[in-house]
């Protein structure tokens, strides 16, 4: 679940850079192409739909990067119950070791 989760942050997030490429801070980009105000989607009818629809990205980034901070919190819990402790292997008898060259 936390995979999908992230690669839906990514998809919103390519989108939501798409959508700010398209917008001009002075009014124009997608909206400049609509001259006429009489217009179903004129430019300002488009305006405002980019600007929600930014909004709503923006928030669906959020989240999603909250429920993912929840689920991989949900699988860090479960591997920890799953861990298995290792105890290290006893340290060899000093006869065990080789024997350092004299000088």
């Amino acid at each position: 679940m936390y995979i999908f989760i992230t690669i839906l942050i990514v998809i919103a997030a390519i989108l939501l850079t798409l959508l700010v490429l398209v917008q001009n801070s002075k009014g124009g980009g997608l909206a400049a192409g609509f001259a006429s105000g009489n217009q179903v989607m004129g430019a300002p009818k488009t305006a405002d739909f980019l600007e929600k629809t930014t909004w709503t990205l923006i928030a669906l980034i959020v989240v999603f990067s909250i429920a993912a901070v929840g689920f991989s919190k949900g699988q860090e819990a479960s591997t920890e119950d799953q861990s298995v402790i290792q105890v290290e292997a006893p340290a060899a008898p000093a006869a065990e070791l080789p024997a350092e060259p004299a000088e």
